[in-house]
């Protein structure tokens, strides 16, 4: 979740349209792997195209003040 955040406002400041996507990660199968960014940390990416099939759930990503506003306990399903 925190990494989502970052993301959001590093490279899509203000970006209005966007949505916040959950996947079935075993489903992505050998296509997506988790590789080290910023500081070390593991982020995922995906080597296919994604499909709505992969989709589990999708919410809009508002812009509040000029920043996305995440729901509220983003993460807290997978602690």
């Amino acid at each position: 979740a925190e990494q989502a955040e970052e993301t959001a406002a590093k490279h899509f400041k203000g970006e209005d349209g966007l949505f916040l996507l959950a996947v079935d990660s075993d489903a992505l199968g050998e296509a997506l792997k988790w590789e080290p960014s910023r500081g070390g940390a593991l982020f995922p990416h995906l080597y296919r195209q994604l499909t709505l099939e992969d989709v589990v759930w999708a919410q809009p990503l508002p812009v509040v003040d000029g920043a996305h506003e995440f729901p509220a306990g983003l993460g807290e399903a997978s602690a």
